[in-house]
């Protein structure tokens, strides 16, 4: 599990990506070696697991000079629960309140970042760039998983799709929330590999246990349930096994 961002995730994420880019080479170097002097080199298999705005920071750091020379060896990626279009079209009102907030008086660049407001041309933003640059294409299996209940992040933005806020809008905002969209699709669709797995996956918990409150009202609840759930970690390991083999 990567260590390098530890409480250091309200930053850049151009900041934080290249420190797990930095990371990651360095576990392959150590590996790579470590079996180069035991004879027990073979193929590698890169793959990677991410969660909410840890699936950014991969997807940053897949895009940092250093990974090209690793890109060839991409195997599973799962991403669970992840902004992969920002927040563009969130219908979460009350989340939305706390991101303004979080903006106006702790001015946290990755939240500006995640909201498009880092530039005031959309087109220049941080994940309008990212979504442009080739880091899912290189993966042989792709999942995403989502859930209607999370509303930390928003659901078409968790699953890479078209939302009817956006496919209604004909302004500049709706224009480049349809290029971002394009971008990444066209990486899952790309010929880059013989045969590529790209699987879209709805998740629903039971949060009824919970009661009703603040994390249950708000979403995040089910978004934490990703990380907390025995139930869910059981189903991923039996239903994704051959994929991280």
């Amino acid at each position: 599990m990567s260590e390098v961002n530890e409480d250091k995730t309200s930053g850049d994420f151009r900041e934080m990506g290249l420190r797990l880019a930095q990371e990651v080479t360095s576990f392959i170097k150590k590996k790579m070696d470590k079996a180069s002097r035991s004879g027990s080199l073979r193929s590698i298999k890169l793959s990677f697991v991410g969660h909410s705005i840890g699936n950014v920071i991969i997807r940053t750091a897949l895009a940092e000079d250093i990974m090209e020379p690793y890109l060839r060896h991409l195997y599973t990626y799962l991403s669970i629960s992840g902004p992969h279009l920002g927040y563009l079209y969130s219908s979460n009102s009350l989340f939305n309140s706390g991101l303004w907030l979080l903006k106006k008086f702790k001015g946290t660049q990755c939240i500006h970042q995640l909201t498009h407001t880092d530039d005031p041309d959309l087109q220049n933003t941080f994940l309008y760039k990212l979504c442009k640059q080739k880091t899912l294409e290189n993966f042989k299996n792709i999942i995403l998983l989502s859930s209607p209940q999370d509303g930390y992040v928003p659901y078409h933005s968790a699953r890479i799709e078209m939302c009817p806020a956006a496919a209604g809008d004909n302004s500049k905002k709706g224009k480049v929330f349809l290029e971002m969209l394009n971008y990444c699709v066209d990486q899952i669709r790309a010929p880059s590999c013989e045969h590529r797995l790209f699987m879209r996956c709805d998740v629903n918990f039971d949060v009824s246990t919970q009661g009703r409150n603040l994390n249950t009202f708000i979403g995040r609840a089910a978004h934490i349930e990703f990380l907390e759930s025995d139930v869910f970690a059981r189903f991923i390991m039996w239903s994704f096994s051959d994929l991280f083999r």
